[in-house]
């Protein structure tokens, strides 16, 4: 038998030596896992950015294709990738034939939000409000929420907090962004970004207007367009206002909301009876209102946005009903003072009541030959309607410039990842 005998001094140095080595492959072995996470984290994120939707237009309704037409246009003539998602399964949209924008129907309701919530996307253009407030939820792999209008007037007028969550606003008018800057004061909020493009469905109408050509008539038109609900005009006036307008001579053309034909079924079923189709009256439901619009000389609403659109397009008055408005529900109600459209509606238009109602052919002869409220008309179109005609143009210029600016950063936060990764590795090797 062999007896071994170690030193003190050699058994030191090799006890030394074993342990040294041993916490060497522990060291090395960690160094890989680190690495190895590191690089399963970047490919993962790699792949996520390989998957990202470049810029996503939603559209909760099929209503507002006549605001993302424009704009989908002008990203196609570009050759910029994008997505169109719709909540609406007739959505024109989707007849198109764009070669750069793909139009998908994502599901209506929740279903539609569901698929919202979970998307990988530079930037999501919209003109739904109350994001991050009920069920629609920012995504964390959305870079930019990006807010647009489909209709003038104000900004306040969306429900509470409709917009707070946006990181982009594209307005219309300098009075947009004093209210949402006085939102942001009241509620502690960082400030969004803001940028004026204009109204794109209003720029469509208008170049449609130039080219429409009005059937020649001597008699004067007067399209009565309500809204619906307990004040609307069929509901609070009736008979009383039909009567006095059959009695003008006058061409009618009644054009009810859609929706007063479910919540007001009573009512529109009554006067349709009564006053059936003639040759001077005309129950209208076209889908597309332009025409109706272009051929009337004057309108009858109650505080519907369809005046506006009337007014500011075709130059013509509009007569409205003093209907009653609560601010409570809206973010104008933390503003003071009465709403632009409200105090506007005054200035452009005279107001039916129910002591001028059966005085309604004398009403309407003298808002036609107001031509005060022609310079006022002006005047509101201006506040409320910026770069007339070059809104579509400018909305793609922001959506092609943000989206540069967000992968530039992203390809920035990469490199300095990796650069913190590889020194923070060559550290603890070099401290080994």
């Amino acid at each position: 038998m062999i007896d071994l005998y170690i030193d003190p001094g050699t058994g030191s140095m090799l006890f030394t030596i074993v342990i040294s080595a041993i916490s060497a492959v522990v060291y090395l072995i960690r160094i890989l896992i680190i690495k190895a996470k590191n690089m399963a984290g970047i490919k993962s994120q790699n792949e996520r950015n390989a998957k990202k939707l470049p810029i996503v237009i939603f559209s909760d309704n099929k209503r507002y294709w006549s605001t993302f037409r424009p704009i989908c246009e002008e990203l196609e003539k570009r050759g910029q990738k994008a997505v169109y998602m719709t909540a609406s399964p007739d959505d024109p949209a989707l007849e198109s034939k764009f070669k750069h924008i793909k139009c998908e129907f994502i599901g209506e309701g929740n279903k539609a939000f569901a698929k919202m919530n979970m998307l990988n996307a530079g930037i999501v253009l919209s003109t739904t409000p109350s994001l991050d407030v009920f069920q629609w939820k920012r995504s964390k792999t959305v870079d930019c929420y990006v807010h647009i209008l489909h209709a003038c007037g104000d900004i306040s007028l969306y429900r509470l907090y409709g917009l707070d969550y946006y990181d982009v606003l594209l307005l219309s008018g300098d009075f947009q962004e004093k209210q949402v800057r006085e939102l942001e004061r009241q509620r502690n909020l960082p400030a969004k970004e803001i940028r004026m493009v204009g109204i794109p469905y209003l720029d469509t109408m208008l170049m449609h207007a130039k080219n429409y050509q009005k059937p020649k008539t001597n008699t004067t038109t007067v399209l009565l367009s309500p809204s619906w609900g307990a004040s609307s005009l069929l509901v609070k006036y009736g008979e009383t206002l039909i009567d006095g307008l059959v009695a003008t001579g006058y061409d009618i053309i009644i054009r009810p909301h859609p929706q007063s034909f479910t919540a007001d079924k009573e009512t529109i079923d009554r006067l349709m009876s009564k006053y059936p189709e003639t040759n001077k009256l005309h129950w209208n439901r076209d889908n597309n209102n332009f025409d109706v619009l272009a051929r009337s000389d004057i309108m009858i609403s109650d505080y519907s946005g369809i005046m506006y659109d009337f007014a500011f397009i075709f130059n013509k008055p509009v007569i409205y009903t003093n209907a009653q408005f609560r601010k409570d529900p809206y973010d104008a109600w933390c503003i003071e003072g009465e709403t632009w459209m409200l105090s506007t509606i005054r200035k452009i238009g005279r107001e039916l009541s129910s002591e001028n109602v059966g005085r309604v052919k004398e009403l309407i002869d003298s808002c036609i030959r107001d031509s005060k409220q022609t310079s006022a008309i002006e005047d509101a179109r201006n506040e409320t309607w910026c770069n007339i005609g070059k809104s579509a143009e400018l909305t793609a210029d922001y959506l092609v410039e943000k989206l540069a600016e967000l992968e530039n950063k992203d390809k920035s936060e990469t490199a300095k990842t990796d650069n913190k990764t590889d020194k923070k590795a060559e550290k603890k090797e070099a401290t080994a």
